[in-house]
């Protein structure tokens, strides 16, 4: 009963380190080492995190499935030495499979209030909508 309860925080520490080597192997001018070990450790936290099940469940989606290809497919080549073009290829892969919770993210983001760099983006994305959605003439044409 224990490890149930102590695997997601397990799954968050591997996918912290994951992310910690991945960030550090970047760092480094792509080492493929720390690279690789950022890969394995993410993947495996992502599956401690929602179960190994639900995991390959989301990355083979019908829709995801391009993105889920250039994804591993980055993570290969990662594996097999080739750190640049795997990393281009893998995050090509990350923003495919995660662009519908991008604006999600984004939006909370902007919505705290105690970061006042992100009040400043905030006022002018809101400004921008407004000018797009008023400006005359960007609407239908009545000739």
């Amino acid at each position: 009963k224990c490890l149930c309860v102590c695997v997601p925080e397990i799954g968050v520490g591997l996918t912290g380190f994951g992310l910690f080597f991945l960030l550090f192997g970047v760092l480094l001018y792509f080492d493929s080492v720390l690279l690789a070990f950022g890969n394995v450790l993410f993947l495996a936290g992502l599956a401690f995190i929602i179960d190994p099940r639900r995991t390959a469940g989301f990355f083979f989606q019908r829709q995801k499935l391009r993105g889920s290809t250039f994804f591993l497919g980055g993570v290969a080549l990662v594996l097999f030495r080739w750190p640049i073009i795997g990393m281009a290829v893998e995050s090509y892969g990350f923003v495919l499979l995660f662009r519908s919770f991008f604006p999600v993210a984004f939006g909370f983001i902007l919505s705290l209030v105690n970061i006042p760099y992100l009040n400043v983006v905030r006022a002018i994305i809101f400004i921008f909508v407004q000018l797009t959605v008023t400006m005359p003439g960007s609407g239908p044409s009545m000739v």
